[in-house]
């Protein structure tokens, strides 16, 4: 979310903020030290509420306002702004097809970590990873967060992958958003890979990065803010235990990644204090 404008506490705002509900613009008001934050999503333009402001502070009636709207041209605008989280679930749809949910084990053989081979009931891989980096073969190390195996697990993922990863491009721009994917897939796939072999897949690193990255993001910064409820957190601990319990496979949804989860929260979470440091 963007922030608009800061005024005291003392100051009344129910009066504006009524305006904005009467004209359905969505905004959220915060106290920070001492200050009244009013914020707006992405989707709304912070000029715009910045003149009406400035109008209904001079006494004028705005009830009967006619607020421009843009809301094609904005929805399209950030199609095209975030192209890189449209992408990331296009490669992650495609490669999941193509290894159609896991069924296709030949296939799969290019996107693990290293390289395997399956005869009979057994599966035998290189437990050296050096070998894959000797090879070239470096995209290995990220392409298992693009195989998923049940629908369940894509939709998930990619619905977090969509919601989160596209706030964090639009806000903070698409290197960010690449720099935390190659980051938290690479590491976590690694973790993963040390806990259980080269037998997994899918984006959830990623969307714990994500979601942890976006967690803490809001705390450091309230007037830039990504925007995630405050109870993300207990969210995506909750999933955790469920996924260490063994409960989310009795549900159906297979084999659970859990290091590679945990992993990719440490590296959402790890990230944020760099990017600060990027963005000042």
């Amino acid at each position: 979310m963007n922030e608009v404008f800061r005024v005291a506490l003392d100051q009344n705002l129910a009066g504006f903020t009524a305006i904005l509900w009467q004209h359905k613009i969505p905004h959220r008001v915060l106290e920070q030290q001492g200050e009244q934050l009013l914020l707006v999503p992405d989707s709304v333009d912070v000029e715009q509420i910045t003149a009406l402001y400035q109008r209904w502070q001079q006494g004028e009636d705005l009830s009967g306002l006619q607020v421009q709207r843009s809301g094609v041209q904005r929805a399209g605008s950030q199609l095209l702004n975030a192209w890189l989280s449209l992408s990331l679930i296009f490669v992650s749809v495609i490669i999941t097809l193509a290894v159609s949910l896991g069924e296709n084990v030949q296939l799969m053989g290019w996107f693990t970590i290293v390289e395997f081979q399956v005869q009979g009931n057994k599966i035998y891989y290189s437990h050296e990873l050096w070998r894959t980096l000797s090879s070239g073969e470096l995209w290995r190390f990220f392409t298992p967060a693009f195989m998923h195996f049940n629908l369940p697990h894509i939709l998930f993922n990619l619905l977090w992958v969509w919601v989160v990863g596209r706030r964090i491009e639009l806000l903070l721009g698409w290197p960010i958003l690449l720099g935390l994917f190659l980051f938290s897939a690479l590491i976590s796939n690694i973790a993963q890979f040390w806990i259980s072999g080269p037998m997994f897949g899918g984006m959830s690193g990623f969307v714990f990065a994500l979601l942890g990255f976006a967690w803490l993001w809001d705390r450091f910064q309230p007037r830039s803010m990504i925007g995630m409820p405050p109870a993300l957190m207990g969210f995506m601990m909750f999933w955790l235990v469920l996924g260490f319990s063994g409960a989310l496979e009795s549900f159906g949804l297979g084999s659970i990644a859990n290091t590679a989860h945990l992993v990719g929260l440490v590296a959402g979470l790890a990230a944020v204090p760099l990017v600060r440091l990027l963005k000042h």
